[in-house]
């Protein structure tokens, strides 16, 4: 069994930790929406149980990982950093019963296993932190010189309508 596949009961129940930094290349999915697949993740995860007395994954990740603009199409460098508290059920039915009781849209509920892998967690977290539509603050190069123009030209919407009123 991998390092990173644990009991996900035992290790809350354990108080266990977990800690590393994985290749971005390792993580296929997110590979998938990324323009490159350098760089590595930083991971942690903390067991233990949850004031209601559920066990639960307190899960942090971060790094870097590069995108495409979707305004300029350039690199766009996408600083990752994500925090999730992961309570664990044993089935589908006691979770969503979890879910309803705790009523806390911080926490996610899901249901745990005996072989459950650490850094498919990592991946879901990193998918579900990406930006629906990236972009940088300004964008470099001559897009940064149009959108300059566009803003300075820009007419007033009351500019508008007066000449439409002649």
């Amino acid at each position: 069994m991998s390092a990173h596949v644990v009991d996900s009961f035992e290790f809350c129940r354990s108080a266990g930790q977990a800690s590393g930094s994985t290749p971005v290349a390792e993580f296929k999915r997110l590979c998938a929406d990324l323009a490159d697949p350098g760089g590595e993740l930083h991971w942690s995860f903390q067991g233990g149980l949850h004031p209601e007395g559920d066990p639960q994954l307190v899960m942090h990740v971060s790094g870097n990982v590069k995108l495409i603009c979707q305004r300029c199409m350039t690199l766009l460098d996408h600083s990752l950093h994500a925090h999730a508290t992961l309570v664990l059920a044993a089935d589908e039915e006691r979770a969503d019963e979890a879910e309803a009781r705790l009523d806390d849209d911080r926490i996610d509920v899901i249901v745990g296993s005996k072989a459950m892998d650490l850094l498919m967690l990592v991946e879901d977290e990193a998918l579900l932190s990406l930006p629906l539509s990236p972009r940088h603050e300004v964008c470099p190069g001559p897009v940064q010189e149009i959108q300059k123009v566009q803003r300075e030209k820009a007419d007033s919407p009351f500019a508008v309508l007066k000449n439409l009123k002649s």
